[in-house]
């Protein structure tokens, strides 16, 4: 069935809707989904930022999980019968099962369509969100089973998740939790991707791929949870700051992120080789930094602009 509606998009792809649709695509990716995160964090509301990045982080376990466990090939390797749009088999890599860009536009789209009260808004985030799942199949690189279990779990996470956070300044405590979990799930993650014995011909880059995901969301998890506490406690931030100042804001606090995402990948390498370990230390870095540090010069950015 997957494979006749595949065949069935294949006949009606066109150069418009593949250049169309292949630009769509990319809304569902990683980058995007993160920096859409941390504005809404620094510029908007800190809880749905933190909802945000919780949402995405732990559909991106489960995605990880679901592919080696499951070890679906791609169409065009199951049916080599089968053409895909060429501009897309860049970024569709490893296993099939489940789709990872349906994941990151589901967590993102989802929860700014629960926390947004605009209708317009809500509107947008539903529409883009059917279209990037669309786009998956028509583009040739996930089967519809692999988009409708990244909608499935994505609604789930957003619906689930949201009174959690919408209540964390009255009950911090189930936010806690909820980050504890996803911490240990993560280190879980890592124990079975460096210990479960895996067949001969398991696709090698996808597997590494999911151990440098498992390093990385522990860290990412373990980083949340510091930041989480220290932050409530002692920094409590405020979002507001006339425009031009929060769009200098966003400017320099990601341009500074790059720079230790990049900056302590080199030395870890140079230090360490090919381990995967200080993965969890770089994004627990970055965490910190992004939720915690940058935050403290918030004040500052809240006075620019105004009259003395």
């Amino acid at each position: 069935m997957d494979m006749q509606i595949l065949y069935a998009l294949e006949k009606l792809r066109t150069p418009f809707f593949d250049a169309v649709l292949g630009a769509i695509t990319y809304l569902g990716e990683e980058t995007l989904f993160m920096a859409i995160a941390v504005m809404v964090y620094w510029c908007f509301c800190k809880k749905w930022g933190y909802y945000l990045l919780f949402v995405g982080f732990f559909g991106t376990l489960i995605n990880q999980f679901a592919k080696i466990l499951c070890r679906v090939p791609r169409p065009w390797v199951r049916d080599p019968g089968f053409t895909i749009v060429e501009n897309a088999r860049a970024a569709a890599t490893g296993y099939s099962f489940p789709s990872g860009h349906t994941a990151g536009i589901a967590a993102s789209g989802g929860c700014i369509a629960r926390f947004t009260k605009s209708k317009w808004l809500r509107a947008v985030c539903i529409v883009l969100i059917a279209l990037v799942a669309f786009s998956r199949m028509y583009l040739g690189v996930h089967y519809p089973s692999d988009v409708l279990f990244s909608l499935v779990v994505g609604a789930v996470l957003v619906f689930a998740l949201y009174p959690i956070f919408a209540n964390v300044d009255e009950k911090p405590a189930p936010v806690y939790a909820a980050v504890c979990v996803l911490t240990l799930l993560s280190m879980a993650f890592v124990l079975f991707t460096q210990l479960h014995v895996f067949p001969a011909d398991i696709d090698a880059a996808n597997l590494a791929n999911a151990r440098s995901n498992a390093w990385t969301l522990t860290g990412s998890g373990l980083g949340m949870l510091v930041s989480l506490w220290l932050e409530r406690r002692y920094v409590k931030f405020e979002v507001k700051a006339v425009w031009w100042a929060q769009i200098l804001k966003v400017v320099l606090g990601v341009a500074l992120l790059m720079a230790i995402r990049i900056g302590l990948k080199r030395v870890f390498v140079a230090m360490f080789g090919d381990a995967l370990f200080p993965n969890a230390i770089r994004y627990f870095c970055m965490m910190v930094f992004g939720t915690l540090l940058w935050p403290m010069t918030f004040r500052w950015f809240a006075a620019m602009g105004k009259k003395k």
